[in-house]
């Protein structure tokens, strides 16, 4: 399980190291082997390690192709898919076009998402934490399915 919020930098080649905390999951789980894709929702990278790549790829592939808004979340999703791997040191390099997608500069934040970590420009994750604060407020009208968790 990933969890937690992480500041992390990346060089100007792309490369950024994997936090020990992050690293050593992925070591144990997939041996470095990860897939890097597009967030079809929000501006950010989705790093998965390969065996859960593999499975969510199936329920992808799975999908009625013949519907349009299918098709094109499936060409984004699958598209995008960027096998990796972490070296000895636990850095990865992240191609171009992942990169310009997340405007991802050289500041990052890496957040935990349980069976996956999100990758996000530093200036667009304050901007989407601040958003995710207000829409949550007292006021805020939540949906059924979070109305049935027990916290």
């Amino acid at each position: 399980m990933f969890r937690g919020v992480q500041h992390i930098n990346m060089d100007a080649k792309g490369r950024l190291a994997m936090p020990a905390r992050q690293r050593e999951p992925l070591l144990s789980q997939c041996a470095g082997q990860i897939v890097v894709t597009i967030d079809t929702q929000s501006a950010c990278l989705v790093v998965y390690p390969l065996p859960e790549w593999e499975r969510i790829e199936r329920d992808i592939q799975s999908l009625p192709a013949l519907k349009p808004a299918v098709k094109r979340f499936q060409r984004l999703m699958l598209g995008y898919a960027t096998d990796l791997e972490l070296d000895g040191s636990g850095r990865m390099l992240l191609p171009q076009p992942l990169r310009e997608y997340a405007q991802l500069d050289k500041k990052l934040v890496l957040v935990g998402q349980g069976n996956k970590l999100e990758l996000w420009s530093e200036a667009l994750w304050l901007a989407e934490r601040e958003q995710a604060l207000q829409d949550s407020g007292p006021e805020a009208e939540l949906p059924d399915e979070l109305m049935s968790l027990t916290l």
